[in-house]
């Protein structure tokens, strides 16, 4: 896939694309049925199958205040798309300029001038633009003018991607099932496990010298979205990405005083002996075990700690490591 950040040399393909706009945060089953149908008019078309996204959630800038927690950051949103095999993919910085630019604009600038669009694939309730005033009709009323196609589709209705429930896939639907703890919900909407970056720091040093089980401080930035507190069965990824079995404590470590002033994500590495520090770890939730529970003793916490690494073996013996 070839990224291009909207600002430098468009690419303007010579046949045109099938295109697809959206931030696609967690690039999801839903997304992909999007991106599927672009590329699959693009085949029609002998076209490019492209992508246009944005470089932050674009309520980060216009209502700061109340910006959803992000499934994926930039780099891992790449990832994803390139996992679709979308041709192309245009990256469009999101500033306060761009956020009172009008949809008509937009229209021109990224669809026509950088991407001779041939064919618009969103979904039936995208909005864009200043004010969210971009709808699919106003696509439409600009493509019969400028020569493009628009398809709308219903991610909300019959035949749309669901899970177990009839529930429709969503981002919003997503992070609010880790917010309950649903693991099972939200990683089937993902269609892999929820995954998680950061650096290792440094902790208290209390798992391996008090606990007998050292773990890998991962520190995930503060706008990630994280599922709810409690221990989880995951995968650890090095930087060679192999991944690695984890009992993983996502919490408050309420046995412990202080408590911690922020949830911490911290991974026993099983069967592992060696330095993390200063790595960057992908840690992936695989299922939930329990909640983060306070324990009047520490050896009660070190037996259900014991407890704990036998169900996270059990669970992942047959688990895929995506």
């Amino acid at each position: 896939m070839q990224v291009v950040t909207l600002g430098d040399p468009c690419p303007r393909p010579p046949a045109g694309a099938a295109a697809t706009i959206g931030f696609f945060d967690g690039v999801h089953l839903g997304h992909r049925v999007v991106i599927e149908t672009a590329r699959r008019l693009a085949e029609e078309e002998d076209a490019l199958s492209a992508v246009v996204t944005f470089d932050r959630h674009p309520a980060s800038v216009v209502r700061p205040a109340s910006a959803p927690p992000l499934l994926t950051d930039l780099g891992q949103r790449l990832e994803r798309l390139a996992e679709t095999g979308v041709d192309l993919c245009v990256v469009v910085p999101f500033d306060e300029d761009r956020s009172r630019e009008e949809a008509d604009d937009f229209v021109s600038e990224v669809l026509v001038e950088c991407l001779a669009v041939r064919a618009v694939v969103v979904g039936a309730d995208f909005h864009f633009g200043h004010r969210r005033r971009g709808d699919v009709a106003l696509l439409r009323r600009l493509g019969a003018e400028l020569g493009f196609e628009v398809h709308g589709l219903d991610l909300a209705g019959p035949g749309a991607p669901t899970v177990a429930g009839g529930e429709p896939i969503s981002s919003t639907a997503i992070r609010r099932a880790l917010a309950a703890g649903d693991l099972v919900t939200a990683n089937a909407m993902l269609g892999r496990a929820h995954e998680v970056r950061g650096v290792v720091e440094r902790g208290d040093g209390r798992g391996a010298s008090l606990l007998g089980y050292p773990t890998a401080n991962v520190a995930v930035a503060s706008d990630v979205a994280l599922p709810a507190a409690g221990i989880y069965a995951g995968w650890y990824l090095r930087p060679d990405h192999l991944p690695l079995p984890a009992a993983l404590s996502l919490g408050w470590r309420p046995t412990f005083a202080p408590a911690a002033e922020r949830l911490l994500l911290e991974a026993h590495v099983l069967d592992f002996h060696g330095d993390l520090y200063g790595e960057e770890a992908r840690v992936r939730f695989v299922a939930r075990l329990r909640d983060e529970l306070r324990f009047d003793a520490v050896d009660a916490l070190v037996a259900q700690m014991g407890a704990d690494v036998t169900a996270v073996r059990s669970l992942l013996d047959q688990a895929p490591t995506r």
